[in-house]
């Protein structure tokens, strides 16, 4: 089943063992109405609220659902009205009340459909938009065990300002995780422009300090893209971790930090901070003292340990007493360094802290070294696989 089904799936609700049940609740209401108009006394005459039987199936059900219940209460009315002396009839006052009602519901329900649809096409498009600011990363990819979790804080939202991404290449795999200032459209293009050079420079260049510079200007030169189209986010900055994992070097990481939360290393003797990098964000560069991005670090990493990375979506999350989440603690109780099972322990801590309520779009990133890499073909050569898999995306 596609995302788009299982979407159209949830929302034709109620459903069960596959097929939707939503024409079984108009039914019994008119089954209840008919047959309570029938067993009461003349004092208590409710057949005109048959009524509601067209309204509630233009709630739940379709178009030709709701116009059948539309024309199977005309009969039923006159049945059961006609069983009664004529004194007590309600007669055709009531009668054409239940017809309009019925018109009107039919009416409703196109309205109720077609916004719907509506929503579904925009669901549609920014599921689009997501796949191809943040595109599937394959399992296993370049030597690298890696899990995600993006969780928006709009609930109807489906991408914001969060992004990463994992590039293979000659000189090493490089890992990019960020967010961007700011909520949006204009967030999403500035996402969509970092990791369009993250990818380009992370596969080309030999240095990851020259990987991080092309980012800068990448910022630099976006935002006055955006300014002489006369918008106002001209001050737009993005906080970002950029990682490269070396080959033939699996004892360390090279990591440039740009104003981000340093990640933590979470493995089998514990979880520890790396030290923090103490760059600008991204866009900033221009107030730092010295020129160029911030330093390239390298740092120890066991071959068992695992980098977990957060955006502020984590560490700003409160619960009801106003009380922040407290990521380490957490961690330690997930007693785990696989990737998947530790996002997914975050991810539902957070959840379960906030209940629910995230200030800021979250992202969760989990990424360590394979057991036993495998760089591309039989040579074990990552510069031919990666070349073929250059020629096959571009």
């Amino acid at each position: 089943m596609t995302d788009q089904q299982a979407l159209r799936r949830r929302q034709d609700l109620p459903w069960a063992r596959g097929r939707g049940f939503a024409w079984l609740a108009p039914l019994l209401l008119l089954a209840g109405i008919t047959a309570v108009d029938l067993n009461t006394t003349e004092r208590f005459r409710i057949i005109s609220w048959i009524v509601l039987v067209p309204g509630i199936a233009a709630a739940l059900c379709g178009v030709w659902a709701t116009a059948a219940f539309s024309v199977l209460c005309l009969p039923d009315y006159v049945a059961a009205d006609s069983v009664w002396p004529q004194e007590y009839q309600a007669g055709l006052s009531d009668f054409v009340l239940v017809a309009l009602a019925g018109v009107l519901a039919v009416l409703a329900c196109t309205v109720r459909l077609n916004g719907e649809r509506r929503i579904l096409r925009m669901r549609d498009i920014a599921e689009t938009t997501r796949r191809t600011v943040l595109r599937p990363l394959p399992q296993g990819w370049a030597g690298l065990d890696h899990a995600a979790v993006y969780l928006a804080a709009d609930t109807e939202a489906r991408v914001g300002g969060d992004f990463y991404d994992v590039q293979p290449g000659p000189h090493g795999t490089r890992v990019l995780v960020g967010d961007v200032q700011g909520k949006g459209l204009g967030a999403v293009e500035t996402a969509a422009a970092l990791l369009g050079t993250f990818r380009e420079a992370g596969y080309h260049e030999a240095d990851l300090a020259t990987v991080a510079d092309r980012l800068e200007t990448r910022m630099l030169r976006h935002r006055g893209h955006t300014v002489a189209l006369g918008r106002d986010d001209g001050d737009r900055f993005a906080t970002a971790l950029l990682l490269g994992f070396l080959p033939g070097r699996p004892e360390v990481v090279e990591l440039v930090n740009f104003g981000h939360e340093p990640p933590l290393a979470v493995g089998p003797a514990g979880v520890r901070a790396l030290p923090p990098g103490g760059g600008l964000p991204l866009g900033m560069g221009e107030l730092s003292e010295g020129s160029g991005p911030p330093p390239t670090r390298t740092i120890p990493l066991a071959p068992e340990e695992t980098l977990l990375i957060t955006t502020d979506g984590v560490t700003e999350a409160r619960n009801g007493a106003g009380e922040f989440y407290d990521l380490t603690a957490e961690v330690r109780r997930a007693a785990t360094t696989d990737p998947a099972r530790l996002v997914a322990q975050v991810r539902d801590g957070v959840l379960r802290h906030s209940r629910g309520h995230l200030s800021d779009d979250t992202t969760i990133f989990a990424v360590r070294r394979t057991p036993s890499p495998h760089w591309g073909p039989s040579d074990g050569s990552p510069r031919r696989r990666d070349a073929r898999h250059a020629r096959s995306t571009h």
